[in-house]
């Protein structure tokens, strides 16, 4: 038995969870005799310039407390990964300690559907787009080795999505859904009937909807005059404004109306983290 943990880059370097298990793997009654780290590094985590999300060069650093070796590698270069990591089993096999594989590579699209990270990235992703997949470098290069053969390569393939598509068949055929048991409330007493909190008051806390309207007017305007934005922005404001006039709203304009009511209260709001900048979620 062999443990293994997979990371991100910018969960590596900061999340507290991690630096605290480092401390733990050579403790006797806690060691699980070392745990190969496999950190996906897409060299931006969220969205954020690694100088401004950690102090170190290598999101990895963290592993130097307890001296664990840290291997970065190229994953574009499969071989080079697969050497890497036999090397880290055999560390880890011979002398019991944590060992750490960085895979440097990237991120070819954004973190979710809604995200474009030519915002904030865009000289990175302008390379990245330029950049050949992996796998099709790797399988070029087979194949001029005469290592596969074409056909070989798109059998492989093909069987592979064989496997994705009937495994997703077989997801729909399943109609019962074991969750009950933590969906549960653990506190029965706790609401009544209509399903309100006992002995919980909230004071009103509704606005208008004229400054509703004025919240979302201004959340989906520029505030600089002839000043040229990126077409997917201008869309995006453009469906906020819309959303305005029907009278609907998505997550992201609640969030709008929620910061602007309270800052129309003259309350200050500060944001902070990785993903303000853009606004991912």
């Amino acid at each position: 038995v062999m443990s293994i943990l997979l990371h991100g880059d910018a969960a590596f370097a900061g999340q507290g969870v991690v630096y605290e298990t480092f401390h733990l793997s050579d403790l006797p009654s806690y060691t699980t005799n070392g745990t190969i780290h496999v950190v996906v590094n897409n060299q931006i985590g969220f969205t954020t310039d690694p100088r401004m999300a950690r102090s170190s060069p290598y999101p990895t650093d963290v592993a130097r407390v307890v001296n664990a070796p840290i291997f970065h590698v190229n994953a574009d270069d499969p071989e080079a990964v697969m050497y890497v990591c036999n090397v880290a089993a055999e560390w880890r096999n011979t002398f019991n300690k944590d060992v750490v594989v960085d895979l440097v590579c990237y991120r070819r699209r954004g973190h979710n559907e809604m995200d474009e990270p030519m915002f904030t990235q865009p000289l990175m992703y302008k390379q990245i787009h330029k950049q050949v997949p992996v796998l099709k470098k790797y399988a070029d290069k087979l194949i001029a080795d005469g290592t596969v053969t074409l056909q070989e390569f798109e059998e492989e393939i093909a069987k592979y999505d064989r496997i994705c598509e009937e495994a997703y068949t077989r997801s729909k055929d399943k109609k019962i859904l074991h969750i009950k048991h933590w969906l549960d409330s653990p506190w029965p007493g706790f609401f009544n009937g209509d399903g309100e909190p006992k002995s919980m008051s909230c004071p009103p806390t509704g606005i208008s909807e004229e400054m509703l309207t004025h919240i979302g007017n201004v959340a989906s305007s520029v505030p600089v005059e002839d000043f040229k934005i990126h077409s997917g922005l201008s869309r995006i404001l453009k469906a906020r404004s819309e959303m305005t006039k029907n009278r609907s709203v998505d997550w992201a304009l609640a969030e709008y109306m929620a910061f602007g009511s309270v800052l129309k209260e003259g309350i200050h709001v500060r944001l902070s983290g990785q993903d303000v900048e853009r606004g991912t979620f």
